[in-house]
């Protein structure tokens, strides 16, 4: 079966870093569009960022932009999320998400993807 584990989450003080992982088993990882969504408490899930099969294509929401890079390594099935000058509004559970999409390789939406990971706590303190 398809499983995506995220790993990489924590508390960390606003201005530092981190780096998410998320491992992919179980399906044709170089064939899906990789993305990163997150949930802060009492809000809804919303879209991060998204790369595509390749590596070739990213695309960030506004609020990241500048500050967060995804990147993927097809060989060992992993996308990552480096996050930088992290701030107290970054503060969620971050998801990543497959989705193997159709004539365009940007999906956005949630009900995009495919297949979800059980999210990583991420909680940057002021």
């Amino acid at each position: 079966q398809v499983q995506l584990v995220e790993s990489g989450g924590g508390l960390v003080q606003a201005g530092g870093s981190l780096r998410l992982s998320c491992a992919a088993s179980g399906l044709t990882f170089s064939s899906y569009t990789m993305g990163w969504f997150r949930q802060a408490p009492g809000k809804e899930r919303e879209f991060v960022t998204a790369i595509s099969r390749s590596g070739a294509n990213t695309y960030y929401t506004d609020s990241v932009k500048g500050r967060f890079t995804i990147f993927r390594d097809n060989a060992k099935n992993t996308v990552y999320l480096q996050m930088n000058s992290l701030k107290p509004e970054d503060t969620a559970v971050y998801y990543c998400a497959a989705g193997y999409g159709g004539s365009s390789w940007l999906l956005s939406r949630s009900d995009e993807y495919d297949y979800w990971g059980q999210g990583t706590q991420v909680t940057v303190s002021s």
